[in-house]
């Protein structure tokens, strides 16, 4: 640890590792986009800090223990491309802190935009029936959850480490009266009552774009990012399906980023609107059932 024997205030830290990112060639795309922000993530997360309300203890001074291991994660986040989420095992979305673990993907849909804005235009009431498919870490259905206090919310994943870890995000969050986790392949563990709002991240990253990710993805599993040759494999099986499974009103919305274009040019007569995001993003489509049922 060279040159970090004057580090001794959490304000050192952040400026030491944020000097650190930004001398390296690291991708941000884990919930910053930049090198100072990193490095409030990473000192914020290992710390149990407020970001929100770090001014009050800039000055104070960490214990031999907390320096030594901020140092260590600031080496794994250069030298490995750990992103930070995984070494801090929190990550935020939609407002709200998610536990998350190495082998499980880390949450940053724009989705998280429209929760916020209760998916309007396109949903016209609240819904009292939700559905969030490829859950994950279960942070979208949860997110939807808090933004609708009457919804009751099913979230359907397959993979055992995100079940576990979206049942305990259940728990942190108080919710286990109105959000329930299913192990399911899509939609073939999940009852027939329909539903006012379905919303999917899928796999759905193409094999040209797979094959070309920065280092930092390659620590998510494979099987949570790719999408096959054109990246909608998943996306196919959830157009086929969903029209059946929503409300007569209902609205499905899924995330397909760069595979847009190939899901325009593969169903030229689905009626998709794409949502423009404030914060960034891009590759989301609404359609309601009457559009999928065409």
């Amino acid at each position: 640890m060279t040159g970090t024997e004057g580090l001794v205030t959490v304000a050192d830290h952040l400026r030491w590792i944020a000097t650190r990112f930004a001398a390296e060639d690291l991708y941000y795309g884990h919930g910053t986009d930049n090198a100072w922000d990193e490095s409030l993530a990473l000192v914020c997360g290992y710390l149990g800090l407020p970001c929100d309300k770090l001014e009050y203890v800039l000055g104070s001074r960490l214990l031999e223990a907390e320096r030594d291991a901020l140092c260590r994660l600031t080496e794994q986040r250069i030298e490995q491309r750990v992103p930070v989420p995984y070494l801090v095992g929190e990550a935020w979305f939609a407002g709200h802190r998610f536990s998350i673990a190495p082998g499980v993907l880390i949450p940053r849909s724009p989705v998280a935009e429209l929760i916020r804005d209760e998916f309007a235009p396109w949903l016209t009431r609240p819904p009292g029936r939700i559905l969030d498919l490829c859950s994950g870490n279960g942070c979208i259905g949860i997110a939807c959850a808090r933004q609708f206090g009457d919804a009751l919310v099913t979230l359907a994943e397959l993979d055992p480490a995100a079940l576990q870890l979206a049942r305990e995000n259940v728990r942190l969050h108080g919710l286990d009266d109105r959000v329930r986790v299913v192990e399911s392949d899509l939609f073939a563990a999940i009852d027939d009552t329909p539903f006012d709002l379905i919303v999917a991240n899928p796999p759905y990253v193409n094999a040209e774009d797979f094959a070309s990710m920065p280092a930092e993805y390659r620590h998510e599993p494979a099987a949570a990012l790719s999408g096959g040759p054109d990246g909608l494999d998943l996306v196919r099986r959830i157009l086929a399906a969903a029209g059946t499974r929503l409300a007569p009103d209902g609205l499905l919305v899924v995330e397909v980023g760069n595979s847009s274009a190939a899901l325009l040019q593969a169903f030229p007569n689905l009626p998709f609107a794409w949502p423009d995001f404030e914060c960034g993003g891009h590759g989301v489509f609404v359609v309601d059932r009457q559009g999928l049922m065409r």
